[in-house]
């Protein structure tokens, strides 16, 4: 994290304040992932009431933390140049876990793969975002988040390896490959 922190610092010192209106591609990117974070943040909600495993609850937990924080980033970001917020779900209401029929729950795998999922997308759409970028804030901030979301699906992956709810795709063998 060290190398990515002084890039970080390296790229705020090395830019000027004076930017550019933003162009399509960066307002469409700004708008896209305001409304992926707006739409996460519910369903860490629902799964925070449905699970019971400490674990998994301090993990979406994490998750919805960076989710809000990103979001308020990017909102007070948009607000500055412009951009028009897409509708903010409402929060979740608070619920018992034991309340709520089996076959209506989710499941400790379904949650932790709904996490890994959304991190997974949010890194591609970080990705994007950094590669349409010509403002250097604008990157900066798509760099940042990339990061933090990276490092958050590293936590996300060990967990899920180590409870046995990573779903692991079928072995490739190459044609005429030995096999063990």
């Amino acid at each position: 994290m060290n190398v990515m922190e002084s890039l970080l610092t390296y790229l705020k010192s090395t830019h000027n304040d004076d930017f550019p209106p933003l162009h399509i591609g960066e307002a469409m990117g700004c708008w896209l992932y305001f409304t992926a974070l707006a739409e996460e943040i519910p369903a860490l909600e629902t799964s925070l009431h449905t699970t019971t495993d400490k674990e998994l609850v301090k993990l979406v937990n994490e998750s919805k933390d960076l989710a809000e924080s990103q979001l308020d980033a990017l909102k007070h970001f948009m607000l500055k140049e412009g951009l028009p917020l897409s509708e903010i779900p409402a929060a979740k209401p608070e619920s018992n876990s034991q309340d709520i029929p089996l076959g209506a729950k989710a499941t400790n795998t379904e949650i932790s793969n709904l996490i890994s999922v959304k991190v997974a997308s949010n890194i591609v759409m970080c990705s994007t975002n950094i590669s349409q970028a010509i403002r250097e804030d604008l990157g900066t901030m798509w760099l940042k988040f990339h990061t933090e979301k990276v490092l958050f699906g590293v936590k996300v992956k060990k967990l899920m390896q180590e409870k046995g709810w990573l779903k692991y795709p079928p072995t490739y063998y190459p044609p005429g490959a030995p096999h063990k």
